[in-house]
């Protein structure tokens, strides 16, 4: 773990999506960060000594998703299946597949393995998952706000984690997409997916892939805006509950799932559908969804 001096930072953004409005002054105490995303060593590690099983590798309750039909509540995961040819961006379906038998073992499917990628981040965990590691790790995942000053690395008020420019002399500083999403990828050959851990320059604290690789979780309840009371740090359990009220996805609420913010975008951000390789981005996910590009790191706090 890397330790992160606290201190007054800029968070958010003025400049980009809506939800990273309004930029405004944060401080937060000293802390330790994982230098790297948990990878599928350490996962399985996990998984070894306590007999864990994810929420992925169980069927869903028909009962907590109204209108699913029995037949579907099988384990899996969303798995990215590019297509083979251009797509109208406003459609994720047309690379998304929620694939039967896909789980952190077998992160693109029942006949795949995580086999040779021991230092690549673990994949196809729900928020619940995640907090089950760091609890056995005698950690805790990070609020938004101390995931974001660390992603800075030092450069407040930079647009990116390492400056100011996406790709400084050309060269690329994180593993996002590079090609035409989402069916030209001209990444090399084990980076068009997760990355091993160390494949690019780690930030100005040391830390590896706090932008690009996978999302990341964090333990903060998602709002447009100035984040709410985040667990583990000065809510009551008043303002939990409200916090995680106010999360749930309006879109869906015969569903109401609750939603946490993910940080630090993925292989899958692209100039011209996801520009959330930034430390400001943001992201509000189900703590019922699982992907395959979505992990986590945990932190310790100052004591």
């Amino acid at each position: 773990m890397i330790t992160i001096t606290g201190g007054a930072f800029q968070m958010g953004s003025d400049h980009h999506y809506a939800d990273e409005r309004p930029a405004r002054m944060v401080s937060v105490a000293d802390f330790r960060i994982d230098r790297a995303p948990v990878t599928n060593a350490q996962f399985a590690r996990f998984v070894t000594e306590t007999g864990y099983v994810t929420a992925c590798e169980l069927p869903p309750d028909p009962a907590d998703y109204p209108g699913m039909p029995p037949e579907l509540a099988r384990p899996g995961s969303l798995v990215f299946d590019p297509p083979d040819h251009a797509v109208p961006l406003t459609d994720p379906s047309a690379w998304w597949d929620f694939r039967f038998g896909a789980d952190w073992r077998h992160p693109l499917g029942p006949d795949s393995s995580v086999e040779g990628l021991d230092d690549h981040p673990v994949v196809h965990v729900v928020h619940a998952d995640a907090a089950a590691y760091a609890r056995w790790a005698g950690l805790k995942l990070p609020t938004e706000e101390q995931w974001e000053y660390a992603a800075c690395g030092g450069h407040d008020r930079s647009e990116f984690a390492w400056g100011k420019e996406r790709e400084p002399g050309g060269i690329a500083q994180a593993n996002i997409w590079q090609g035409t999403f989402p069916h030209h990828n001209l990444s090399p050959p084990g980076r068009r997916r997760t990355s091993a851990i160390g494949s690019f320059p780690a930030n100005g604290h040391g830390l590896y892939d706090m932008i690009g690789n996978v999302w990341e979780w964090t333990d903060s309840w998602y709002g447009p805006g100035t984040t709410p009371a985040s667990p583990g740090c000065c809510a009551t359990g008043t303002a939990e509950k409200r916090a995680r009220d106010a999360s749930v996805d309006p879109a869906l609420p015969g569903i109401g799932i609750a939603r946490k913010i993910t940080k630090g975008g993925s292989h899958l951000c692209a100039p011209e559908y996801c520009q959330r390789y930034r430390p400001a981005a943001r992201w509000p996910q189900g703590i019922d969804t699982s992907t395959s590009h979505l992990g986590f790191r945990c932190i310790r706090n100052a004591a």
